[in-house]
């Protein structure tokens, strides 16, 4: 059994950063895909970026290719995702997710069978 924990949300100007943290715990994250989605009110969770097991690849959303990067740190077991030049859409739900999963990471919803509380993140002028 997989736990995942996020943290590192809060209220940012448009144009800053913010680092989200996963802490994942019951298992080796590496052993796993690891990916973020998002959710704004009113509208579906949408994949934002994956890491494929053991840090082999990743995936990103159109959306935030070149600003947002993830990535994975063993010795922590804790999967990291750094946002800049923040927009007011990036404004949402942030959720870690996990599923047992070789080859390129997916960027399906129903693809990952573990999930995090969420963390918000909310962009603002």
């Amino acid at each position: 059994q997989v736990q995942l924990v996020e943290s590192g949300g809060g209220l940012v100007q448009i144009g800053g950063s913010l680092r989200l943290s996963c802490a994942v715990s019951g298992r080796t994250f590496s052993s796993y895909a690891m990916a973020w989605f998002r959710q704004a009110p009113g509208k579906e969770r949408e994949f934002v970026a994956a890491l494929g097991r053991s840090g082999g690849s990743t995936g990103y959303a159109d959306s935030v290719k070149g600003r947002f990067t993830i990535s994975g740190d063993n010795a922590k077991n804790t999967v990291y995702l750094q946002m800049n030049s923040l927009k007011p859409e990036d404004t949402a739900v942030y959720y870690c997710a996990a599923q047992r999963h070789f080859g390129a990471p997916p960027v399906t919803r129903s693809d990952y069978g573990y999930w995090g509380q969420g963390t918000q993140v909310t962009v603002s002028s």
